[in-house]
């Protein structure tokens, strides 16, 4: 399963990567008709505007790519600060962030998401700062449970007897057994944001002028008579199966590392 879904999600980037060589024309340019059908000049067809549906949905990789990479780097780098904090610190700094990460767990994310992306500047940096905003509490709470499992070692004990600091303890000892995980966490967060973007995209409260496989289903969904006709065959089904395949490519390499890398799941086991 992680050897299936690595090699389509290395497919995934290298579309991306290459995108300016593999795309036969630029997505901004309106280089056919309007709803033009599947042909050998444009293999899947246009859009109501002209433009090139598959130059479009090779540049869209990039978009969720980025938007999915940068927002589970973020929330997992967040999510690790304050769950090493909570862990390493003890007491005070325990009772405090716990209670300050089971408050983000208690919020409705989709309303309060759908809010933040409404009412800031509709464009990427700001999709991937209200996804980093809402889901870095689970990483938190992952790290802080991982550090105190940590800290219990024996050889931490002695370091400690020998007048190690805590922040010397992180960083020669926690944080490198921590990696693992963090790069985990980083692959199964990648699917939520892909889906989580594409989702806001939809609603209209994503960057309109970035080419990402959400805004194309959202403008194709703009034609109220799409489905009398054949045109949803090339506008709506290309970026609904490349998202389902993305995020199938995340989820299975995803779960292949947490098999591995997550003690919660090998204590189970």
């Amino acid at each position: 399963m992680g050897t299936a879904g690595g090699i389509l999600l290395a497919l995934f980037l290298l579309t991306a990567v290459l995108a300016p060589v593999l795309a036969p024309y630029s997505p901004l340019d309106y280089s056919g008709s309007p709803l033009e059908k599947p042909s050998f000049r444009h293999w899947l067809g246009t859009d109501g505007t002209g433009q090139d549906i598959l130059s479009q949905l090779i540049y869209g990789s990039r978009v969720s790519l980025l938007v999915g990479i940068s927002a589970a780097f973020g929330s997992t780098l967040l999510g690790a600060g304050i769950g090493l904090a909570a862990g390493m610190y003890g007491r005070f700094a325990d009772r405090f962030l716990t209670r300050f990460i089971d408050i983000f767990l208690t919020i409705p994310h989709l309303p309060f998401m759908l809010l933040l992306a409404a009412h800031f500047k509709p464009q990427l940096s700001t999709t991937i700062a209200v996804l980093i905003f809402f889901s870095w509490p689970v990483e938190a709470r992952l790290i802080r449970a991982q550090v105190l499992m940590l800290k219990r070692r024996e050889y931490l004990d002695a370091a400690r007897l020998a007048g190690a600091s805590n922040s010397y303890l992180i960083r020669r000892y926690i944080l490198p057994d921590l990696i693992p995980l963090l790069l985990t966490q980083v692959v199964v967060r990648s699917s939520w944001a892909v889906l989580a973007e594409s989702g806001l995209a939809f609603l209209g409260l994503g960057d309109p002028t970035a080419k990402s496989w959400g805004m194309m289903l959202k403008h194709a969904l703009d034609y109220q008579a799409i489905y009398f006709t054949s045109a949803w065959q090339w506008l709506v089904l290309p970026p609904g199966l490349c998202i389902t395949l993305l995020i199938l490519a995340l989820t299975m390499v995803g779960y292949a590392l947490e098999e591995k890398y997550n003690p919660s799941l090998n204590e189970v086991k």
